[in-house]
């Protein structure tokens, strides 16, 4: 199992989201090829298909709970991750 795999499954698990680094969050949407647009602190992503803007920023070095949990919302909507494959 690969490092991305590991963090996927620590993020569709749901019991680390408080616990969640910032940068593994914009590790799998960069991987999942949405684009990034950064102001201040602000992390945009956006990508073809997907009707909505994931705007993430940091705290300290984890990532916002309720973040994290958008962007497992988005992942399991847009079947992103088979379920198959986890």
């Amino acid at each position: 199992m690969s490092k991305f795999d590991k963090i996927i499954l620590k993020l569709l698990s749901g019991n680390a989201d408080k616990n969640f680094e910032f940068t593994e969050l914009v590790k799998i949407l960069e991987q999942l090829g949405f684009t990034v647009r950064i102001k201040g602190s602000h992390h945009i992503f956006t990508k073809d298909g997907v009707e909505e803007i994931i705007n993430i920023q940091p705290n300290q070095k984890l990532a916002k709970p309720y973040q994290v949990k958008q962007v497992r919302e988005l992942l399991i909507k847009y079947k992103f991750i088979p379920e198959d494959e986890f």
